[in-house]
């Protein structure tokens, strides 16, 4: 259960490892045989000589950020510091950093950044008149993202990363503190997903890192936007139905390496997306695709839904072992369940449903699906029991809306009538000829399945989904149309709604919880805060807004200005006109009816707290 680390003056033993190594971190990674996506490049600023202007100041300069200019400056002594991230940046030691390198710095090349250089001098002229002291070209390692690969390994035990820091000033006093809490209490008392090493897998390979890394230093300075998805070293994973998917006009997006549909673009429309801070020209497609499926049917590619199989007569005892709800005990019967952290809070959620005495599906995050590792390595498996995750090897639709039933009932001998398949069910059955694990569930809050395949026969099931539902005016349904979907009927997700900083009865999942069954993963945290009141309480807001949507992180204010709470995720309610967010705001504020106040681009919205969520409150069109 400990580690050897072995160098030259003798073994040391330690229970811990801690990755720190800089623009080492991938030799000492793979000392351990494990690889990190992280890439050098060189990175230049240059110190002036003392500036009279300066000197005859009684106060510090600020420092600037100039997005528009790409440079940054400050200063320095009595002088100037100048730095650019250009656009025609160079890599450094790509295949690996010289064991026997000391910090050397690398030969000047200030007309690399000449561009930049012109910016800073037309904002601040005295730099044009300025001497130059001393030029820093040095090394820089960078993750794919600029983001740290922070936290412990999941497929091994206490190794810890702390690699790819940039601002290294500016970020390494908190992630000791996050690194401690992390090794010595089990869990960060951050949410610490956007920072996690888990955020990337195998599939992160040296080309996805090298053209990431390039596409996040030379747009350094950039201003990203909402919804932004960026195309650098894609795709690198991809399912059997891309090319089709594409040929119909899919935009796409990335989570977890995976290409998925975002949006489906109509004949002489757009095939790329615009960015802005305001709706964009996917704004109205999105908006076809919701009413569609609210009308009649929708099929939505779910392939990267994480997807697991649990096998053996221990089953039934290591998932109630796990999770924090009573697993099902009969075949075809499928329930929610929460995942909780060290803290009590909400590491996941999860639907598992039993396929066979001893054989059981879960269904999870896909981006999470290697962060929720580590909560499935601290449950012993019996040793009669597997678990296998299925992710890559199956595909997924999720069809939905009024006409799903009439849509499936042409493809499959089945009976889908509600006494037959109702709610929260599933069972394996044929759809045109494919078999599929089919689950009475969906997303959308609509009347659905999920059906899951084997891959390869992926686009023989989309086709026949697509030809069966044509002339009832259903078709393709991207995620940007789920996500609308999801909100109007109030549903959280995974990293936006659901976290290990938030309480389960803070977001409405503890009545998952069933404390009077035997110990679960983390049960006793748990206990500790299950009777304290919430501190603040999931809501879902009308917005009163017309050419911009809250997505998430907007801070909500009562009228009066007093800061109240933020928005988790929103998105505009097509089928229901308005516009709404889900957000957490102080439990004795989260009364429905409160008028509330957010801030979308800086500028105040008037909102209010609903009661319910707009579409079927009641839950009929789910069981119908």
């Amino acid at each position: 259960g400990s580690w050897i680390v072995r160098t030259p003056k003798g073994d040391i033993r330690t229970r811990w490892v801690v990755n720190a190594a800089g623009l080492w971190g991938r030799e000492v990674a793979a000392m351990a045989g494990l690889e990190l996506p992280l890439m050098p490049t060189e990175h230049q600023y240059f110190v002036t000589e003392t500036i009279a202007e300066i000197a005859a100041l009684d106060r510090r300069l600020p420092s600037v950020a100039d997005r528009d200019g790409e440079y940054y400056l400050r200063q320095e002594g009595l002088g100037l510091l100048i730095g650019a991230y250009e656009r025609d940046m160079r890599f450094w030691a790509e295949d690996g950093t010289p064991l026997g390198f000391g910090h050397e710095l690398f030969p000047d090349d200030l007309e690399r950044i000449e561009e930049n250089m012109m910016r800073a001098i037309d904002r601040v002229p005295v730099v044009g008149t300025a001497g130059i002291k001393r030029v820093i070209n040095g090394p820089m390692i960078w993750s794919p993202d600029s983001a740290v690969l922070f936290g412990p390994v999941p497929e091994m035990t206490n190794y810890f990363c702390c690699n790819g820091i940039i601002p290294g000033f500016s970020q390494s006093g908190g992630m000791g503190k996050l690194a401690a809490e992390w090794m010595i209490e089990g869990e960060p008392s951050l949410d610490m997903f956007g920072w996690d090493m888990a955020r990337f897998g195998h599939w992160a390979n040296k080309a996805f890192t090298k053209a990431r890394v390039q596409d996040q230093y030379s747009h350094r300075f950039k201003i990203h936007f909402p919804n932004e998805e960026r195309a650098a070293g894609r795709p690198v994973r991809t399912r059997p139905a891309y090319e089709k998917q594409k040929a119909m006009g899919a935009v796409f997006g990335l989570n977890f390496g995976w290409e998925h549909p975002l949006w489906f673009s109509a004949e002489g429309e757009p095939k790329e997306e615009t960015i802005g801070f305001t709706r964009q020209n996917w704004w109205a497609p999105v908006g076809r695709e919701a009413c569609m499926l609210r009308e009649s049917a929708g099929i939505i590619d779910i392939s990267n839904f994480a997807k697991y199989a649990v096998k053996g007569a221990g089953a039934s005892d290591w998932l109630n072992a796990l999770f924090a709800n009573r697993m099902p005990t009969v075949v075809g019967r499928s329930c929610l369940t929460p995942l909780i952290g060290k803290r009590g809070g909400i590491a996941g959620d999860f639907t598992v449903t039993k396929l066979g005495d001893d054989e059981f599906m879960i269904f999870g995050s896909g981006m999470a699906e290697r962060y929720h590792q580590r909560f499935f390595n601290a449950v012993p498996l019996p040793d009669d029991t597997t678990f296998t995750s299925l992710t890559e090897r199956l595909c997924a639709f999720n069809i939905a809306g009024p006409k799903s039933r009439e849509l499936l009932m042409r493809l499959t001998n089945d009976d889908l009538s509600n006494e037959n398949f109702s709610f929260m069910r599933s069972r394996r059955m044929r759809v045109a000829g494919v078999e599929v694990i089919a689950l009475r569930v969906s997303f959308t809050g609509d009347l659905g399945w999920e059906l899951y395949c084997d891959a390869e026969r992926q686009v023989a099931l989309y086709d026949a989904l697509l030809e069966a539902g044509a002339d009832l005016g259903a078709g393709p349904v991207g995620s940007r149309a789920l996500a609308s979907l999801r909100i109007e009927k109030g549903y959280g997700s995974w990293s936006r709604e659901y976290s290990p900083e938030y309480w389960p009865q803070e977001c409405a999942l503890d009545r998952l919880i069933k404390l009077d069954k035997d110990a679960f993963l983390n049960k006793a945290p748990y206990q500790e805060i299950a009777g304290k009141l919430p501190r603040q309480k999931l809501a879902m807001i009308s917005i009163d807004a017309t050419d911009a949507d809250a997505t998430g992180g907007e801070p909500i204010f009562l009228r009066d200005g007093t800061p109240i709470g933020q928005v988790s995720s929103g998105a505009y309610g097509y089928t229901v006109g308005m516009s709404l967010a889900l957000c957490y705001i102080k439990a004795e504020m989260a009364k429905p009816g409160n008028k509330v106040s957010v801030a979308i681009l800086g500028r105040a919205h008037d909102a209010v707290i609903l009661e319910r969520p707009p579409f079927d409150p009641a839950g009929e069109r789910l069981r119908m």
